[in-house]
């Protein structure tokens, strides 16, 4: 039998129960965690589009603290719903510390593969970490935002074919003012996204307008 390496760029962090700091990836069919039948390798059968596929639906799910063979069972009770909450909020800074990490370090030879995707979802992106910042439960639906056309001297004008949502979900504050921590933690990321996707060509025209906005004195 052979046995498929997967390893992967961590940064450090663990990003899910799944996906270790040490590069590791803990999934049956990769003979990293116990399994039976079609969920271990089969030379004979097996295929990487089958590895790529459990990876995507297995371990990158929404609810990632259940992945946790000792966490499965909570699933269904309040607080193994806020925990999941709370493990989602410190996911989704996780991944914004391991892009800021792909971008600086990518893997060799994958430099272009690595600016070119951030600089086709970067504004995507950054439109998910303001989401959150407004007080979005992570995990909830992003609103479309107006696209905004410029003409040749440099104004700009808002269309859209349909009006923008309001807030979806809102996180209320905890006591233990874990919710400002992520607040705080996710500001610093957003401002470094926002400069890493800059130069890497994506399109933050709108979010460095924000920002110089914020910046100007009041009249």
């Amino acid at each position: 039998m052979v046995l498929q390496l997967v390893y992967y760029h961590s940064g450090g962090l663990r990003l899910n129960p799944n996906l270790y700091n040490c590069g590791k990836v803990c999934l049956s069919l990769l003979g990293t965690w116990s399994g039976s039948g079609c969920e271990k390798w089969n030379s004979a059968h097996s295929t990487m589009l089958q590895v790529l596929v459990s990876i995507q639906a297995l371990i990158l799910n929404e609810k990632p603290y259940f992945n946790e063979p000792g966490y499965a069972g909570s699933a269904n009770t309040a607080t193994g719903q806020q925990h999941s909450v709370e493990y989602n909020k410190n996911t989704f800074l996780h991944s914004c510390r391991t892009m800021l990490y792909s971008l600086r370090r990518p893997p060799e030879h994958f430099g272009d593969l690595v600016a070119g995707h951030f600089r086709e979802r970067g504004r995507t992106i950054l439109a998910a970490c303001k989401h959150y910042l407004e007080g979005n439960m992570v995990g909830s639906e992003v609103p479309e935002e107006e696209e905004v056309e410029y003409d040749g001297t440099g104004a700009s004008s808002s269309s859209s074919s349909s009006s923008v949502p309001k807030k979806q979900e809102v996180m209320r504050v905890d006591p233990l003012g874990r919710r400002t921590m992520f607040i705080d933690n996710l500001k610093t990321l957003f401002e470094d996204l926002l400069m890493e996707f800059n130069v890497k060509g994506a399109d933050t025209r709108k979010f460095l307008e924000d920002k110089v906005k914020k910046n100007l004195p009041a009249a």
